[in-house]
């Protein structure tokens, strides 16, 4: 059975008429990494916001369906997507630490994360985050656990939302623009560190980029978005040797080439 498939919907917000996104097909299975690449607007992260149950602004699938392991995901009550959320189904931010509260310590916050998924005391709560958070390559998780947000890096503030979206191993796992705010090095560390976390957890990814050497480094699909529909779609090297829309080639012309080589 398919992990995930994304069946021919549209979203739009409000009143609007034009809808943001039109026609988005996709099908995932388990351990496959998705790339979506596409520029500011062109609706790549309203995909995956709708596949998690989070549109904001009056955001709504209109027309097609979202199946999770053959479940709808447009039919789930509240308390539904409540148990899937941060366990089958987890999502790495743009700037996650933007999402952690700036006047709580990192470890009140992953202990009150991890008891609202699991019946566990603070103190084994606790250990399981110092222990996740060094599985992220994080010294001295404890230290971590005891520092405020605004005392780590942006590298090690991504690495912690990272370890809080894997605590619960989950089936698949969304990825917003998880490198765009980082330096090239980091970037580089969290992206291996993504695909590391495939190979040990078996977990899906999907990761929306619009930096399409990063795309093409992770995928095993790559889909191309413009306007809010798909350009270009298929395996990486199908997309990548043999793209068929004149923005996928434009974008691919655009990575620079150092002594003939291409770097994507």
């Amino acid at each position: 059975m398919d992990l995930l498939k994304i069946q021919d919907i549209s979203v739009r917000y409000g009143k609007n008429p034009k809808p943001t996104i039109e026609h988005f097909n996709l099908t995932m299975g388990e351990g496959e990494v998705v790339s979506v690449v596409g520029e500011s607007g062109s609706g790549k992260t309203t995909v995956i916001r709708a596949v998690l149950g989070l549109l904001p602004g009056g955001g709504q699938v209109t027309d097609g369906d979202i199946l999770f392991e053959g479940r709808s995901l447009l039919k789930l009550s509240k308390n539904e997507w409540r148990e899937l959320r941060g366990s089958d189904v987890s999502m790495i931010f743009q700037d996650s630490g933007a999402m952690i509260n700036p006047i709580r310590k990192i470890g009140s916050q992953y202990v009150e994360y991890i008891r609202t998924h699991e019946k566990i005391s603070k103190k084994d709560a606790f250990d399981k985050g110092v222990e996740m958070l060094e599985k992220m390559r994080l010294p001295d998780g404890k230290n971590i656990m005891n520092s405020y947000p605004f005392q780590l890096s942006g590298g090690m503030r991504q690495r912690v939302g990272i370890a809080m979206a894997m605590t619960f191993s989950p089936k698949l796992l969304l990825a917003d623009e998880p490198t765009s705010a980082l330096d090239v090095t980091t970037q580089a560390q969290i992206v291996r560190q993504i695909m590391e976390l495939r190979d040990q957890f078996g977990t899906s990814v999907i990761i929306v980029t619009h930096n399409i050497g990063v795309a093409a480094y992770m995928a095993d699909q790559l889909v191309v978005m413009q306007h809010g529909k798909v350009v270009d779609s298929g395996n990486r090297e199908k997309v990548m040797n043999h793209p068929t829309n004149d923005y996928t080639k434009n974008l691919l012309a655009a990575v620079p080439e150092m002594g003939g080589k291409r770097y994507v």
